[in-house]
């Protein structure tokens, strides 16, 4: 099943409520719908992107919905809720075609503005033919749709010497507090009998981070994600308790699936190990408290992911950055523990998914190269590690800082017995630079992340 994906600017004015002169407004969007767009029937999709009001509002996490019913219903209908100086307004507003002026009925968009039910302003939006028509039409997409919780279900197949993964991690907007639950299955090399463990830890703004560990228990085999005595990770749920940490959460996917390694390797385990997002990002609903401290999450972004494979590399780094607007930036860079590849430097594997497209197209790009410029370099280390590559057209360097204070060291072992140790923080900053080569590089996007970015590193 395919869906379809694109992305539109609009440009404006409106009149705030009380203030005697209009205002300039701009929207850029990007459209997701669940199936192929077609105008004879109603179709339904999500909204997110940036919002735009002269002195007023500059929001690039807004979302919403849009309804595409050209012909059954006669009208295009767009409803975007986002923040202006705190205050949560939303703009709905709708399109109405007719065949008389066809136009004008489908590049101008009359809109209010709400906060709750009270109307605080309106205006008018139009669409940049001159501009605007040429890059609209070609940022159509129609990718194939997959089913996110198709990939919770667990992957091992009873072979001794494995371990597999789920893992969340996610900031609450409210306080900046990053969370990190860690779920895990180990099969022991030696054939004894499986075990399912993990952790939590949140990484407050202020203070020190906290973090405790459930099980060991035995595996119970479940159809479906993970169980763990209370603590579970199905369906969409994420609940349980470790020391005073206690959580319940409902998981929103916001995207398709990323692939961060080849997604041959991850349906054919022949690597070492090899991870998945199945979806590239989400929002989480619900509750986390410790030592005294309660969390209420509303819309708080993160992502889950998925590892399977024979244990944890001989050095690693990791990061997950949502760049607000639907875009997310995924890294793994490793190095093999196996004798014959330890003196080699880390493969990277690098995926940033941009207004609906993934770049580098292909997930081996980075760590094999290809014809021209060379795999893309990583230097790992602590508190700062850094990733830089480039393929024909684009380049990208990737800088980032886990602040001592924000970072948690953890001991564990892999499926053989072996010892390693993670440096986690789910409030690390990063710093993230692509350009694009117009006959010399010239910026195409920066992204700075101040306590936003999920990262690790890894030793033995």
């Amino acid at each position: 099943m395919r869906g379809t994906v694109f992305t539109e600017t609009m440009l404006g004015t409106v009149r705030l409520d009380g203030e005697p002169e209009e205002r300039r407004v701009r929207l850029d969007l990007r459209a997701d719908a669940d199936r192929v767009l077609l105008p004879h029937r109603t179709t339904p999709a999500r909204l997110t992107g940036r919002v735009r009001i002269a002195g007023h509002a500059d929001d690039p996490r807004a979302e919403g919905e849009l309804q595409v019913s050209p012909i059954a219903r006669r009208r295009i209908r767009y409803r975007l809720a986002f923040t202006a100086d705190g205050r949560r307004l939303t703009l709905d507003g709708w399109k109405s075609v007719t065949p008389r002026h066809p136009l004008a009925s489908m590049t101008v968009l009359p809109f209010t503005v709400y906060e709750g039910q009270a109307r605080v302003g309106e205006g008018v939006l139009r669409f940049p033919l001159a501009t605007g028509l040429l890059p609209f039409l070609l940022g159509f997409r129609f990718p194939r749709r997959e089913d996110p919780a198709r990939h919770s279900a667990p992957r091992w197949n009873g072979a001794p010497g494995r371990t597999e993964v789920w893992y969340t991690t996610l900031t609450d907007p409210a306080s900046g507090t990053g969370v990190w639950l860690h779920h895990e299955l180990t099969a022991p090399a030696d054939g004894s009998e499986p075990f399912a463990h993990g952790w939590a830890a949140v990484f407050p703004r202020e203070g020190e981070v906290r973090h405790a560990r459930f099980g060991p228990v035995p595996w119970t085999r479940p159809a479906d994600g993970f169980t763990a005595e209370d603590v579970t990770c199905s369906g969409g749920r994420l609940t349980g308790s470790a020391g005073d940490l206690r959580w319940k959460l409902t998981e929103q996917p916001q995207g398709q699936p990323l692939f961060t390694f080849p997604r041959w390797a991850w349906r054919h385990p022949v690597l070492p190990a090899a991870q998945m997002l199945p979806s590239a990002r989400a929002t989480y609903e619900g509750e986390i408290s410790y030592g005294g401290t309660t969390m209420d999450l509303r819309g708080a972004p993160g992502a889950s992911a998925r590892i399977y494979g024979h244990g944890n590399a001989h050095r690693w780094a990791w990061l997950h950055a949502d760049l607000g607007s639907g875009d997310v930036l995924e890294v793994v860079a490793a190095v093999s523990t196996r004798p014959a590849l330890r003196r080699l430097p880390p493969l990277v594997f690098l995926r940033l998914r941009r207004n609906g497209r993934t770049w580098p197209r292909r997930p081996e790009r980075p760590a094999i190269g290809g014809p021209g410029p060379g795999r893309f370099r990583a230097a790992i280390g602590l508190p700062e590690w850094t990733v830089t590559g480039r393929t024909a057209l684009r380049r990208i360097r990737v800088e980032v800082n886990q602040p001592p204070e924000r970072t948690l060291t953890l001991e564990y072992r892999d499926p053989d017995g072996s010892r390693a140790v993670c440096r986690n923080s789910e409030s690390a900053d990063a710093r993230i630079v692509l350009e694009r080569w117009w006959g010399h590089w010239r910026p195409e996007a920066t992204w700075t992340l101040d306590g936003t970015a999920h990262a690790e590193t890894g030793t033995r």
